[in-house]
């Protein structure tokens, strides 16, 4: 197979990082690894460069005829092993899925509209102004009619304007690009959060207010949990800072191996209920939901993110490459032998605005995991004020999605 266009360039001066990218594009259409026609571009934008949205586009358009753009602009930006945060920068990758099959969408275009397109799995960007984002993410998840829609992107991020990109620069809602079950991917969510606390079960609620867990009052198990229960008040709130909640829905595995499955959000701790000894958190919940109060963790995030890495490595590696992969991890020279970052064309990675290098310990940490593991493939990507997967919204999660060669549907690759 071959690998999609990828190019990434920082500069103070919009047009120059976007003529540095350009050249390292135009260099790679001559190799016979990479791509010749692309169909569809991905494009994220530092939050430097969010006033020339509108400008960069019309140039992406001119140089890329017969290209179709989807992108975010980000307080952070990824490319493959490296991350811009807080300053101008910008990231590229251009594929070349056939037309047929995926299909742009936003607001002005919905998904839903005519003719009918058989979308298994979308990536969605939004505006996080819209206070029915997440309301938003699960009609689009559950309005297909080939059944639900696997859902993989994250929420815009600025200091000024939080826009996202499909065909247009658009403000407010949600777009992307959807694709058929022709179009083969892996997508896993990575979490970056520790369970301080067992798992229980929501017991009684009153809209965003936690008031009971298996019976018990909310506060009570969350110091209990803090080992702040004997505490005077100001030494327990104080053990209470940075205290989040691990939420999942009925019947779902919350915690597997002693970390958050994929299906758990992680939601802010937003005030406490010293009367009704309840616990307020940011999102709407009702009895029967699960619950478990966590901490962020760096070592847990690592670990997390190397787990997902290697999910995807061995859903593409065969058999035949375990000696290879024990070469690679001795050092030695893999360059003639066959690499499961062959398999893998392009990749997207939305990540947290809160993680990144600062949170793993270096700059551009985080993006160094993922190369180490999955190879020199391309990647772009963005730092994001909520992370989408599956049909749900996130927080302080890593989205990994790769397209690939030959994998399973991608509905079934989570």
């Amino acid at each position: 197979m071959k690998l999609f266009l990828n190019a990434h360039a920082t500069h103070p001066d919009w047009r120059m990082a976007l003529a540095l990218a350009t050249a390292q594009l135009q260099a790679q259409l001559g190799r016979d690894d990479h791509i010749d026609t692309p169909t569809l571009g991905w494009v994220y934008l530092s939050d430097h460069y969010a006033a020339h949205a509108e400008r960069l586009l019309d140039e992406l358009r001119a140089q890329w005829p017969g290209v179709a753009w989807v992108g975010s602009v980000g307080v952070g930006i990824a490319a493959n092993g490296v991350e811009y945060f807080d300053e101008p920068a910008l990231s590229l990758m251009l594929g070349d899925i056939a037309p047929a099959h995926f299909r742009v969408f936003s607001g002005a275009q919905p998904l839903s509209a005519p003719p009918l397109f058989a979308a298994v799995t979308a990536q969605v960007h939004a505006d996080p102004a819209a206070h029915d984002a997440a309301e938003l993410i699960g009609e689009l998840a559950s309005q297909t009619r080939s059944g639900p829609l696997y859902l993989f992107g994250g929420l815009a991020s600025a200091r000024n304007r939080r826009l996202h990109i499909a065909h247009d620069v658009l403000q407010g809602g949600l777009s992307g690009v959807a694709f058929d079950a022709s179009v083969p991917m892996i997508s896993r969510v990575t979490q970056g959060c520790q369970p301080v606390g067992k798992v229980r079960r929501i017991t009684d609620t009153e809209r965003n207010l936690v008031l009971t867990l298996d019976g018990e009052p909310a506060l009570d198990c969350l110091l209990r949990d803090m080992s702040a229960d004997a505490l005077e008040p100001r030494e327990a709130l104080q053990r209470l800072r940075g205290v989040l909640v691990g939420l999942s829905d009925a019947g779902d595995a919350p915690v597997r191996g002693g970390s958050f499955g994929s299906e758990t959000r992680v939601r802010n701790v937003v005030g406490v209920d010293p009367n009704r000894r309840g616990v307020a958190v940011a999102e709407l919940v009702e009895p029967g939901m699960q619950l478990a109060f966590c901490q962020r963790n760096t070592e847990a995030a690592r670990r997390d993110l190397v787990r997902i890495c290697t999910e995807i490595r061995e859903e593409l590696e065969p058999e035949a490459l375990a000696l290879q992969t024990a070469l690679e991890l001795r050092g030695d020279d893999i360059d003639s032998a066959p690499h499961p970052a062959r398999q893998i064309a392009g990749a997207l990675y939305v990540s947290c605005a809160g993680r990144g290098g600062p949170h793993f310990g270096s700059p551009s940490a985080e993006l160094a995991l993922v190369r180490h593991a999955l190879g020199d493939v391309p990647l772009v990507g963005f730092f994001a004020s909520g992370e989408i997967a599956h049909r749900h919204l996130y927080g302080y999660t890593g989205v990994l999605t790769v397209f690939t060669a030959g994998t399973s549907n991608p509905t079934a690759s989570r």
